[in-house]
């Protein structure tokens, strides 16, 4: 597991390995992550939207946007969390992702970012 905190947001991701798919004729490597959000901080907040970098050691990077997470804005008052889970698949069985949410403050108005931090995803097989 990884964690950190930004503004009073933690953030803890688990990753694991979902296993080895074909996708349009090629072997693709799917892993499944789960993401809590905890507003640590005295303020209620709104997670907006989300911005992932995603890395493959076989292929270039790739960049999502996207509004909220899986479909959801999920607004966070202190003390609260909320838990997603979702995946990605990769040509490689090594890669890793990061990235940051796009929040805002309830009391201030303000909008800040949340770093979500670096995390690895590979194969069991993979590891050295």
């Amino acid at each position: 597991m990884v964690q950190q905190i930004t503004k009073g947001i933690k953030i803890s991701v688990r990753t694991h390995f979902e296993g080895s798919f074909y996708k349009s004729y090629r072997l693709h490597f799917g892993f499944g992550y789960e993401i809590t959000i905890e507003n640590q901080s005295k303020d209620s907040v709104q997670l907006t939207s989300r911005h992932w970098r995603i890395l493959d050691s076989l292929n270039s990077p790739e960049t999502v946007d996207g509004e909220g997470v899986i479909g959801k804005k999920p607004v966070l008052k202190p003390g609260e969390s909320h838990t997603y889970s979702s995946g990605c698949l990769l040509i490689s069985p090594i890669g890793a992702m990061r990235g940051f949410f796009n929040m805002v403050n309830f009391t201030t108005t303000r909008k800040f970012r949340v770093n979500v931090p670096t995390f690895k995803l590979s194969a069991p097989f993979a590891m050295n």
